[in-house]
C-alpha cells in the first residue's frame, strides 16, 4: 500500500493546566488506497526480520525529522509482520460484530505492542466509536462495568472481551489534572480523536492503535521507535504520570520485566524516586499488580527490577532482607536460590499460561524457611515429592533416596548431604512443612514484616501486608497434606503435562505438581550429572 506525506505540520498548545506545557509537532501521513473490509479469519503473511536484528521492518514508513517533537505515523501492519490470525477468536467475534454494524473498531494498548514483537498477548483490548449502550445491544451477553471508567464486558463462550468507547474515554479525559486539548487547525478529526485517546495511555509502547480491517497501525506517541530501542517511556513526563497514578510504577516494572526492556532515563529516575508512593494503593490492587509480575512468566526479572529500583524492600521486605544479608548488589548479575526458583517457574509459565497466586506465595514461604534453616538436599527433595503426591512421605523418601544426580551446591540454603535414617528424614520433612506454615503466618503479620529490614537502618520502613486471609489459607492447604498425612481421595498427577486452565484456577493437584517440579529442578538441575 503506497504512502504519501502531506507537507502540513501542526502544533498543539495546551490550555492552562497543572502539567508542564507540552508542544507537539506532527507530519500527517495519508494513504493512497483503502483496504476492503473483511472478517478477521484469514492470516496475513509475516515479514521477516530485517538485517539489523529489529523485531520488524518499518517498510515504507517515513523517517523522523531530526526533531524532539512527536510525529503522527500510520504504518502498514503487514510491513510490521502482524497477522490477524494471532488475534483470539473471541476478540475477532467482537470486532466483526461491531464492524458489521458500521462502527469503527481498533485494538489498542499492550496487545498491539505484543503483536508487533511476535508475542502472544495476555489479552486484547478493543476501543470503538459505538456508545457503550450500543455495544450492549450488539451482543446477547454483555454488560457495562465500572463507575469511574465504564467499559463493556462482552461474554464470548468462556471468555470476557473488554470494549471501551471513544465517547466515554473522551468524557473521562477532562477529569483530574490534565490538558484541555484543542484540535489543531487543519488536522483530520478521526486522527485527533485517536491521538487524544492515545495521550491517556501510560507508556508510549502501549499508545498504539491497530485497525485490523484497514491493516493500519496508528502511532502518535513514538511507540514504534521505543519498541525498536527496547525502552519503557511514559507518554507524559514521568514525574507527572507517576504522581497521577502511582500504579504505573509497578506496571512499568512489569512491562520491562516481561519484555526485557529497560527504562528511559527519566522514567528510571522517577520509578526509583517515587517508589514509596505505591503505599497509597489499595492492598487488593497491590496483590493484583504483584500477581501480574510473578504469575505470568517473568517473576525472576521482576524481582531483579524491584530490587534494583528500591521497590522490593517496600513490597517484600522479607525477600529484600535476604538480598541484603547475602551481599546481593542492586545491579548484580549473579543469581541465588530465590531467583533460581522463580527462573524455573518462569520456564513453565507465559502471559497466556499463568499460575494461581498461591503458587508463587508458597515458593516465597518455602524459600524463607530454607533461608532461615538450611536443609539436607534429600530432605528438600522428599518434601517436594510429598507435596506432589498428596502427603505420602514414605513414598517420597523412597524416591528421594534413589536420586543419583548431584545437587546444586552453590546455594547456602542447602546443607551438606548426610546419610540420614528414614525416621530422621520423616522428622526433617515434617519440620520443614511446619516451618513453612509458620513463615506463611509471619508473612501476613505486620509486626513481623516490619522487623525484616530492622537490622538495616538505611532501608525504608515497611509493614506492608497485601496477602489476604483467603490466599493465606489457600497456600496453607497446598502444604498441610505433609503434616496431616495423605490427603483423602487425592490422586497424584501422572506425567509432566500441566493443565494451565486448572493451574490458573488454583487446582491443588496442579499447584502441588508445579511446585514440586520447580523445587526439584532447582535443587537438582538438569545439567548436573
Amino acid at each position: 500500500m503506497a504512502m504519501t506525506v502531506s507537507g502540513l505540520i501542526f502544533a498543539c498548545k495546551p490550555h492552562l493546566s497543572l502539567r508542564p506545557p507540552l508542544f507537539y509537532c506532527f507530519h500527517k501521513t495519508r494513504f493512497s488506497s483503502v483496504a476492503a473490509i473483511n472478517t478477521l479469519d484469514d492470516p496475513i503473511s509475516f515479514i521477516k526480520d530485517d538485517s539489523q536484528g529489529t523485531p520488524f521492518s518499518l517498510g515504507k514508513d517515513v523517517s523522523r525529522k531530526e526533531s524532539k517533537l512527536a510525529q503522527w505515523k500510520k504504518l502498514n501492519s503487514q510491513d510490521l509482520g502482524i497477522s490477524t490470525s494471532k488475534i483470539s477468536k473471541p476478540t475477532r467475534k467482537v470486532l466483526n460484530g461491531l464492524k458489521r454494524k458500521g462502527y469503527e473498531v481498533y485494538l489498542v494498548g499492550g496487545c498491539v505492542r505484543d503483536l508487533i514483537l511476535k508475542r502472544t498477548p495476555k489479552d486484547f483490548d478493543i476501543i470503538t466509536t459505538a456508545q457503550l449502550r450500543e455495544v450492549v445491544r450488539a451482543f446477547s451477553r454483555c454488560e457495562i462495568v465500572g463507575r469511574r471508567f465504564p467499559i463493556c464486558h462482552v461474554h464470548i463462550d468462556d471468555t470476557i472481551v473488554e470494549v471501551s468507547s471513544f465517547s466515554t474515554a473522551a468524557r473521562n479525559f477532562g477529569r483530574g489534572p490534565t490538558y484541555e486539548i484543542e484540535r489543531p487547525a487543519g488536522s483530520d478529526k478521526n486522527d485527533f480523536v485517536r491521538w487524544r485517546n492515545c495521550l491517556q495511555r501510560d507508556f508510549t509502547i502501549n499508545g498504539l492503535m491497530f485497525d485490523p480491517y484497514e491493516r493500519l497501525i496508528y502511532d502518535y506517541m513514538g511507540g514504534i521507535e521505543d519498541i525498536k530501542k527496547a525502552k519503557v517511556r511514559t507518554v507524559i513526563p514521568a514525574s507527572t504520570s507517576f504522581q497521577e497514578d502511582c500504579a504505573r510504577i509497578l506496571r512499568a516494572v512489569r512491562i520491562a520485566a516481561r519484555l526485557g526492556f529497560s527504562f528511559s532515563r527519566e522514567t528510571a529516575h522517577f520509578v526509583k524516586n517515587l517508589s514509596s508512593s505505591i503505599l497509597r494503593l489499595d492492598k487488593s490492587r497491590l496483590l493484583m499488580e504483584m500477581n501480574y509480575m510473578m504469575a505470568y512468566g517473568s517473576a525472576e526479572a521482576s524481582l531483579r527490577l524491584l530490587w534494583k529500583f528500591g521497590l522490593l524492600e517496600i513490597l517484600l521486605p522479607i525477600q529484600a532482607e535476604y538480598f541484603v544479608r547475602n551481599g546481593f548488589k542492586r545491579r548484580d548479575k549473579r543469581s541465588n536460590m530465590l531467583l533460581s526458583l522463580f527462573s524455573k517457574l518462569d520456564r513453565l509459565l507465559a502471559p497466556n499460561r499463568p499460575c494461581h497466586s498461591s503458587l508463587w506465595v508458597g515458593i516465597l514461604a518455602f524459600h524463607k524457611a530454607l533461608s532461615d534453616k538450611p536443609r539436607d538436599p534429600f530432605v528438600v527433595a522428599a518434601f517436594s515429592l510429598a507435596v506432589h503426591n498428596g502427603g505420602d512421605i514414605a513414598e517420597a523418601i523412597s524416591i528421594a533416596k534413589s536420586i543419583k544426580k548431584l545437587h546444586d551446591n552453590s546455594f547456602h540454603e542447602l546443607s551438606e548431604p548426610k546419610d540420614l535414617e528414614n525416621r530422621t528424614l520423616v522428622n526433617e520433612v515434617m519440620d520443614l512443612a511446619t516451618s513453612i506454615k509458620s513463615i506463611l503466618f509471619q508473612m501476613k503479620d505486620e509486626h513481623f514484616v516490619s522487623q525484616a529490614m530492622s537490622a538495616y537502618p538505611q532501608a525504608p520502613f515497611s509493614d506492608l501486608v497485601f496477602i489476604p486471609l483467603a490466599l493465606y489459607l489457600k497456600v496453607c492447604k497446598v502444604f498441610e497434606c505433609v503434616t496431616m498425612g495423605t490427603e483423602k481421595g487425592f490422586v497424584s498427577k501422572q506425567g509432566s503435562r500441566i493443565d494451565y486452565e486448572l493451574l490458573a484456577l488454583g487446582s491443588l493437584r496442579e499447584i502441588r505438581h508445579t511446585f514440586a517440579r520447580v523445587v526439584f529442578d532447582t535443587v537438582y538441575p538438569i545439567d548436573r550429572a
